[in-house]
């Protein structure tokens, strides 16, 4: 449990450095994808699943 939530912690800060450093590119992005067909963003959002799975398989192999 303490693993998860220092993992969502983590995201969070991430995430929200990204709005604080550069909130107008952000738009331009949310923008972008908005503007693409709902079979991209649907591979778009698997390609960030599976991208998260293999991190989190590396660090779990890695020990880290």
């Amino acid at each position: 449990m303490a693993v998860a939530l220092y993992a969502i912690g983590l995201v969070m800060i991430v995430e929200g450095l990204v709005y604080v450093l550069a909130p107008s590119i952000v738009e331009d992005l949310l923008a972008m994808i908005r503007s693409l067909p709902v079979g991209q963003r649907r591979t778009l959002g698997l390609l960030a699943v599976v991208s998260g799975a293999i991190f989190v398989w590396a660090a779990k192999t890695l020990g880290v």
